[in-house]
């Protein structure tokens, strides 16, 4: 099949590849390059590196409802177009392109978490079980019938980990997405009315630790947290990212709400409803460490206050 793929992430990029090895894919649409790092330097999307090295053509336009964008777009007449984590909506002009429409590959259990976020949303509300659906996309917001949906477990994965399992997950949907598409007249199911529920975008600091967090909470944003969306907190007036944390052993006497135990090589963090063991942390401006280095830096500090709160408040 002759297809154009859209798409930015690794979570792409991972289904490119399978895509690139049975399917003919003769563009790639993807965001265009993004200013990195202290330098400022433009660095290419994960799909455009990818498709680079196989020789696909890349097209990088900062939007899809330009005339003459669409008109290119037709002008590779492909029989479908494949969307996976795009970042761009796409307008009625290119939907009405390919003969077998615009194939989304969307990283939720539709008609649950439709939108942005899917992944680190299904974390943070604590589901068993996400997956990916293979949709027909539409002008709603991932409102469109599906064909193949492949489920797995969610319980103590990070983002990142759930996110490389549902790309290949999705890859392998797609594919078998694919040749439905094109061997049955109907292949496509309409989604329930009921379970809606959207993904929104994850907002600056909405999943830095507070004490008001119940312990499931903190580490449910722990494990939601990425680069992008970083989890941190300020210990004893030092400012961190929490990159691993995990359910501590009962404190004897217990910690209160806002409270931090540092002992031997552990740092605790009183929660509302218990308290949390940090594992791995990233102190501002510093190298990645265990709870052990942090600690002994804080013991070595004569003017710490024995308190945690929330990153950027005072």
């Amino acid at each position: 099949m002759r297809i154009v793929f859209m798409g930015t992430p690794e979570f792409s990029a991972t289904i490119l590849g399978y895509l690139a090895e049975q399917h003919d894919v003769v563009a790639a649409y993807t965001r265009p390059d993004a200013v990195r790092g202290r330098g400022r330097f433009l660095e290419p999307s994960p799909v455009k590196s990818l498709a680079q090295s196989l020789g696909i053509p890349v097209f990088t336009p900062r939007s899809l409802r330009d005339e003459q964008v669409v008109a290119e777009l037709a002008e590779l007449q492909p029989d479908a177009i494949v969307v996976a984590a795009y970042g761009m909506l796409l307008p009625k002009a290119v939907l009405d392109i390919p003969r077998y429409g615009c194939i989304n590959v969307h990283a939720s259990l539709l008609p649950r978490w439709r939108g942005a976020a899917p992944v680190e949303r299904a974390i943070l509300a604590g589901d068993e079980e996400t997956g990916v659906c293979i949709m027909a996309m539409e002008e709603g917001l991932d409102t469109g019938p599906y064909c193949v949906c492949r489920t797995t477990s969610v319980a103590g994965k990070s983002v990142r980990e759930l996110t490389e399992e549902l790309a290949s997950l999705g890859a392998s949907a797609l594919l078998h997405g694919l040749t439905m598409v094109a061997s049955q007249p109907h292949p496509f199911v309409a989604q329930s009315d009921e379970g809606i529920t959207y993904a929104s975008k994850i907002g600056k600091g909405e999943l830095n630790l507070r004490p008001s967090d119940g312990a499931e909470g903190a580490l449910r944003k722990v494990l939601a947290s990425s680069d992008a969306h970083p989890c941190k907190v300020v210990v004893c007036g030092r400012p961190l990212t929490v990159l691993v944390a995990e359910r501590a052993a009962e404190q004897h006497p217990p910690l209160a709400c806002g409270q931090v135990a540092v002992s031997g090589k552990r740092v605790v963090l009183g929660m509302a409803d218990g308290a949390i063991e940090l594992a791995s942390v990233r102190p501002d401006g510093k190298k990645t460490m265990d709870a052990a280095a942090f600690a002994a830096g804080i013991r070595g500090s004569k003017d710490a206050t024995m308190m945690w709160e929330e990153f950027g408040v005072r």
